[in-house]
């Protein structure tokens, strides 16, 4: 039997790194230097604080943010987002340019129109969602209040492997399964939010990188809670924050940086676990099928079917008995998908791929039978 932490391929909350498991098992009962309970500390103390300052010190390296960026730590993961960015940057009368590409960001659109109006730049629903824009293809918009787009499509397994937008107008972006998965070239936006049960962490956190250009950008009055700038003056502490969601991402960023080298490795190993799931799709004669247009193809999220549909709740049940998890397609479309988050290592993967031959040879049609 697999150790399931370890093979554990949902599509978020999604696995997080053994030795940050073990750590906050811990800590959970007692912080070394504390000597109390990781969820019994107070957002208030000095050790909390220094938490938050450690986080947004260690993005900053990462990502190699400039001073006019501001980390802000944040709750009500990305939908939240939906509703927040219209509301402190689109104007009544204004238009933001939005990408429909799959299941998330079609959740996106609805909150915009609540404040002003929204063009639809491209909309994938005609080709099912089974492929991204060509940039000749997007009826953008020069004059927009800002571009929004989500950089990976969980549901789908889509990847913007270029950045769409014009630019010169404000980019935003939901990296929420792929942040921190590769480098980001981040002169080319103006906010990045991403929430963390992906690549970072468990759920309760969502990051908001943004530039001090669009604080001063607020177009009406907004609730104390929804106006960036509050959480921006009280160092992400405006009110009681999700602390040991925090923390947990710290200790993902310490062994992001430190364990694993920052995100130019990171980037390497995750094409080469998808490469070799992939790589099993695409050799299996037609016996697995992927979803997405190969230039489109997410590093994170391999979403793929059955040539014979009937045996897809079968190979689900022969991988749970193995010990695999999260494998189950989203319920909108159905199917297999492995997310290939930073935390699922290269050998689970190889693992994934052993089931999938030998799933292959024991049900492919025409196999030879052994009396």
């Amino acid at each position: 039997m697999l150790d399931r932490n370890s093979h554990n391929f949902s599509a978020g909350p999604g696995a997080l790194p053994d030795t940050v498991l073990e750590q906050l098992s811990a800590e959970m009962l007692s912080v070394p230097e504390l000597g109390v309970s990781l969820l019994g500390i107070s957002h208030r103390s000095e050790w909390f604080e220094s938490v938050v300052l450690e986080v947004e010190e260690r993005l900053r390296n990462l990502l190699y943010l400039t001073e006019d960026w501001n980390v802000i730590l944040m709750q009500g993961g990305s939908s939240l987002q939906f509703g927040m960015i219209p509301m402190n940057l689109l104007p009544a009368k204004g238009s933001a340019d939005y990408l429909r590409t799959g299941y998330w960001s079609g959740r996106s659109i609805a909150d915009p129109r609540l404040f002003g109006s929204i063009n639809l730049a491209w909309d994938g629903e005609p080709w099912e969602f089974r492929r991204l824009p060509r940039t000749e293809e997007l009826q953008l918009n020069e004059q927009a209040a800002y571009f929004h787009y989500v950089s990976n499509e969980t549901v789908e397994g889509l990847q913007f492997q270029q950045i769409p937008g014009i630019d010169g107008v404000t980019r935003i972006c939901d990296m929420s399964s792929d942040f921190l998965s590769r480098p980001i070239a981040i002169k080319n936006y103006d906010l990045i939010y991403a929430h963390a049960q992906k690549n970072l962490g468990p759920a309760g956190l969502t990051i908001v990188l943004i530039r001090d250009s669009l604080l001063e950008r607020l177009q009406r009055p907004v609730p104390t809670m929804l106006d960036y700038r509050n959480h921006r003056d009280h160092q992400s502490i405006f009110n009681t924050p999700p602390t040991f969601a925090i923390y947990a991402t710290l200790l993902v960023l310490r062994w992001l940086e430190n364990t694993v080298g920052g995100l130019r490795t990171m980037e390497k190993c995750n094409k080469r676990k998808a490469m070799k799931v992939y790589g099993m799709v695409d050799e299996s004669d037609g016996f697995y099928m992927g979803r997405a247009a190969r230039d489109d193809r997410s590093l994170m999220n391999v979403c793929f079917n059955l040539e014979d549909k009937l045996l897809e709740p079968i190979f689900l049940q022969e991988a749970t008995k193995q010990g695999f998890e999260g494998l189950k397609g989203h319920r909108s479309i159905g199917g297999m998908r492995a997310s290939l988050y930073n935390a699922v290592s290269e050998s689970a993967c190889e693992d994934l791929c052993e089931l999938m031959t030998n799933f292959r040879i024991k049900h492919r049609k025409g196999r030879v039978q052994k009396w």
